[in-house]
């Protein structure tokens, strides 16, 4: 797969299909392109041009621990130029739970690029926020605190990253403990200021200013309530929700196979939406 320089990070990528609209499509958690690469070959089955890639920080991606914004901000100007490169203007933005907020954060910073909104398992609630800020940040703290860098760099989540991009190990060593602890703090209170936002990652006023069609898929966890998603729904001026699995689970995340038994499920779901919403007028110039 081909590698995009983006604000000077390099980025792992692939585009799927070679006709039609574009859709950029982001998986949940940290996980790498193969978390969504699945759904994207349906979607690029039926016509569609579709975009995913490893965020910074993900995958075979450079690992970048810097910026003054959210993490979930800095992905989206990331996305948005990756989007630029490869000419895809405007592009059905999508997600799961920390792609869905990375999708948000894209139409509320660049809304003229957006052609449309494809969101599944909305994250929101304290609890979410509490167990994801730490679960992204603050062991990381705690450990760079204890042990440094090369401690840091032991942890499963960035010996993987230096596995799957080994220049990964001399960039996190250059790196002053002090600053990563500094920048991971910050990315760390932005995160648990989510817990007093109806979706973690936009306010109301923000999400009642997205004009962008958006189709929501809600989860069924405690991560990822259903509530979530149905209030989202509401506040959004054009959007619809569509239950999908409708049994709760009384668990941090939902098992993940049974969201992959019901994937063609939810490709019909974003493709009749997109259809019906393309269908409404003339597609916007490119």
């Amino acid at each position: 797969m081909p590698i995009a320089t983006v604000r000077g990070v390099a980025l792992h990528y692939e585009v799927l299909g070679t006709r039609g609209p574009w859709v950029a499509l982001s998986p949940g958690g940290r996980r790498a392109i193969e978390g969504v690469e699945s759904l994207a070959k349906r979607i690029a089955g039926a016509g569609y041009r579709v975009l995913v890639h490893d965020r910074r920080n993900c995958g075979a991606s450079d690992v970048v621990i810097e910026g003054n914004e959210s993490e979930n901000a800095i992905w989206a100007d990331d996305l948005h130029e990756l989007l630029k490169q490869q000419n895809a203007f405007p592009s059905w933005i999508g997600g799961s739970s920390s792609g869905c907020r990375l999708a948000l954060l894209f139409a509320l910073r660049h809304p003229q690029a957006v052609r449309g909104l494809l969101l599944w398992r909305v994250t929101g609630g304290l609890a979410a926020a509490k167990r994801l800020a730490r679960r992204y940040y603050g062991q990381y703290i705690e450990i760079a605190r204890a042990g440094g860098m090369a401690a840091v760099c032991a942890t499963e989540e960035f010996a993987e990253r230096i596995r799957d991009r080994p220049e990964n190990h001399d960039r996190l060593m250059r790196m002053d403990p002090a600053r990563f602890i500094e920048v991971m703090s910050s990315w760390n209170r932005d995160f648990l200021e989510g817990a007093e936002k109806p979706v973690i990652g936009a306010t109301e006023a923000e999400i009642r200013s997205i004009r962008a069609p958006a189709c929501i898929v809600p989860g069924n966890d405690l991560s990822h309530l259903r509530s979530a998603a149905e209030n989202l729904g509401r506040l959004m001026p054009d959007a619809e929700v569509h239950p999908l699995i409708t049994k709760h689970y009384d668990l941090d995340v939902a098992p993940r196979e049974e969201w992959d038994a019901r994937e063609a499920d939810l490709a019909t779901i974003f493709l009749d939406f997109m259809k019906r919403v393309e269908a409404r007028a003339p597609a916007p110039a490119r």
